[in-house]
């Protein structure tokens, strides 16, 4: 694995999103000494929030799974996880939603899931949820040290025993087709591929590798930190400030000071200069690449993934919804062709609803009840026209209509927009063509093939966040971090890659 070169005894990190305070940690956990400089006045990045009128608002990612990521980057600097968050989980996953009128509660746990499904669809499915299970559990090891969590020097990097057994397990079929090896109700199908909408691709062209994503909520669980998703970031700050960690907020970088090829200094919109001896950029992929005065070397254009509309919502309270509920349409194929070929919204939309006061009532006033609505939308390189500056009201009440119909009866006459956030807002904020997501998930922005992490020409500047490896999500933005510590010091001692690898016999779908 290719690193920095040279000294690196103090590393500036720019941008305190999750992948700049997991760098933080892991490089003060291995004896650097950090400043991380963050135009926003508090962390979380992506994981923003907005404080209005007593509705406490997490504006990024509502659903957290694979809690270990967390205490693993908490560890870096001896801390425990419990010490530091209040994580409750979420029972069930997911409440699923059919047009037909039908619902699933999805459980990670077996047995609980086993029944769940023995009711929704009959005892010959449990058997094929079995047989998923254990598969999804197999492609987890034999990806998550070789694949997810590991830095690629090249495509040939790839090439390894892991890499055969991947492809024994049916890891690069497409992903619709491999889960239909298992489960034969369509709906069921859904639960297990609806993940592929936020990584930007459907599931009949995404990779069956991206089950993985369907592994981490449906087996690995999905919880929720007491004070909202904000309390994540706050907790990774505080724990990498007592770590010995500089915070400067609400202070931008706006130029990177070289001697030679090497990067010298950051300064800032405070005029304060900051000397560093190597610089990790954890901001937005196109904002790192202007600071560096360098454009990737691809072949073909980044594809973005699709975007979003995000409704928060107040109600009064007494509502019995689920924490999170996916409200799925009836035209599926559908809805990906007009999302990221066609340009359009759905014309029949699947919702991502979550009630974060379910679990957590203090994120609304007395007597109310929060909720967040998400619609994926197309993003504005496909969907320049929609003008959502006009359209995003109408949008979200349009929204709100939807979650009556299908879910909560008088929703719609009770409910109060408290935030809306849509593509343009996003694009505000210095998202590429206005989405969230970031680059789409497609086999050419994957692993070895998306933006690397060690920018060519600078020796002393190393890549964080969504845009570079390995992706998008909560999970896998913490891993970044670990990844571009990894870039800087090599990789901790101590960490195991060659942990055992599930028996994949009798489980290929």
């Amino acid at each position: 694995m290719r690193t920095v070169t040279g000294s690196t005894d103090h590393v500036v990190v720019v941008g305190a999103g999750l992948a700049g305070l997991a760098t933080a940690l892991h490089l003060a956990g291995r004896g650097r000494a950090v400043t991380v400089i963050e135009r926003e006045h508090v962390p979380g990045g992506r994981a923003g929030r907005l404080d209005i009128g007593g509705y406490r608002l997490d504006t990024g990612p509502s659903v957290l799974t694979m809690p270990g990521i967390v205490a693993d980057t908490l560890a870096a600097v001896g801390e425990d996880i419990e010490a530091r968050l209040d994580l409750q989980p979420v029972v069930p996953a997911y409440r699923a939603c059919f047009a037909d009128g039908s619902a699933l509660d999805v459980h990670s746990d077996r047995d609980a899931m086993e029944h769940s499904i023995a009711e929704f669809a009959g005892p010959g499915e449990v058997a094929g949820y079995r047989k998923l299970r254990d598969w999804l559990s197999a492609l987890y090891h034999v990806e998550f040290d070789r694949f997810i969590a590991a830095n690629f020097d090249s495509p040939l990097s790839l090439v390894t025993p892991a890499l055969a057994r991947l492809i024994a397990l049916g890891g690069f079929r497409r992903l619709d087709r491999a889960i239909g090896g298992f489960l034969t109700d369509a709906r069921l199908r859904r639960v297990f591929t609806f993940q592929s909408l936020y990584a930007g691709v459907s599931p009949q062209r995404a990779l069956a590798l991206y089950a993985v994503i369907a592994y981490m909520d449906t087996i690995g669980g999905v919880y929720f930190p007491r004070g909202g998703m904000r309390a994540l970031p706050t907790a990774l700050a505080a724990a990498a400030t007592d770590a010995g960690v500089q915070f400067h907020y609400s202070e931008a970088v706006t130029a990177l000071e070289r001697r030679g090829t090497r990067i010298s200094a950051v300064h800032t919109d405070k005029q304060k200069r900051i000397t560093c001896d190597a610089v990790v950029l954890a901001t937005e992929l196109h904002t790192a690449y202007q600071l560096l005065h360098r454009s990737p070397r691809r072949p073909v254009r980044a594809r973005p993934a699709p975007s979003a509309v995000v409704a928060h919502i107040g109600v009064p309270a007494g509502a019995t919804t689920a924490h999170h509920t996916l409200l799925f349409g009836d035209a599926w194929e559908q809805t990906f062709d007009e999302l990221i070929n066609q340009g359009v919204p759905m014309s029949d939309p699947s919702l991502l609803v979550t009630r974060p006061t379910a679990t957590d009532s203090t994120l609304a006033p007395p007597g109310h009840d929060l909720f967040s609505v998400l619609a994926p939308v197309p993003n504005l390189d496909r969907g320049a026209h929609l003008k959502w500056e006009r359209r995003a009201p109408g949008y979200g009440a349009e929204l709100a209509e939807v979650v009556e119909r299908r879910l909560m009866p008088g929703f719609a006459a009770r409910a109060e927009i408290v935030h809306l956030d849509s593509p343009e807002d996003w694009a505000r904020r210095g998202m590429l063509a206005g989405t969230p997501f970031s680059l789409a998930h497609t086999f050419s922005q994957t692993g070895p093939f998306r933006p690397a992490n060690l920018p060519r020409g600078v020796p002393n500047a190393v890549l964080a966040g969504c845009g570079t490896v390995p992706g998008v999500g909560v999970p896998t933005a913490l891993l970044s971090g670990r990844l571009a510590a990894d870039r800087i010091t090599g990789a901790a001692a101590g960490r195991d890659h060659g942990a055992p690898i599930a028996d994949i016999s009798g489980v290929r779908p």
